[in-house]
């Protein structure tokens, strides 16, 4: 539905898969306290046809976790070219987003991206770094504990 980021444009985030348009939601930045939680509870909970999951440490590895990192300049690639398309002012195809009342709702998706693009220059190896501590102990690290490199 592209609407979680009204309750929570810190963490939410749109992609493009459906071309040219909004494909699903993804959660760009996780939550780190009660607020922020109840924040990215709230802007999934419309998110009617792919949903959001709570499964990431089913699929996610050291391993896996590594490689994306590895590979994350193809990551922030695309969302710097999505940033730059939903930013336009000439945007889509759909007869409702053609009305120039609507660009404002991409002009906010772009910023989304802008926003993850900031995230993985800044702040997401930290958090990775915690999350491989977390994958491989399945605890919070202690204070002054060295976390795992990526």
């Amino acid at each position: 539905m592209a609407i979680g980021r009204l309750d929570a444009p810190e963490h939410i985030a749109y992609d493009d898969d459906l071309g040219g348009g909004f494909g699903s939601e993804f959660v760009y930045r996780q939550p780190v306290n009660e607020h922020e939680t109840a924040a990215v509870v709230h802007g999934c909970r419309l998110e009617l046809y792919r949903g959001y999951n709570w499964d990431g440490d089913d699929h996610w590895t050291a391993g896996t976790v590594r490689d994306w990192w590895r590979d994350r300049a193809r990551v922030r690639d695309w969302a710097v070219a999505i940033a730059a398309d939903w930013g336009a002012d000439t945007h889509p195809h759909w007869g409702f987003n053609a009305d120039p009342r609507y660009l404002g709702h991409y002009h906010d998706a772009a910023r989304g991206h802008r926003d993850f693009i900031a995230y993985i220059d800044d702040g997401l190896e930290s958090y990775l770094r915690g999350y491989l501590f977390w994958l491989e102990q399945r605890r919070e690290p202690r204070d002054g504990e060295p976390l795992p490199r990526l």
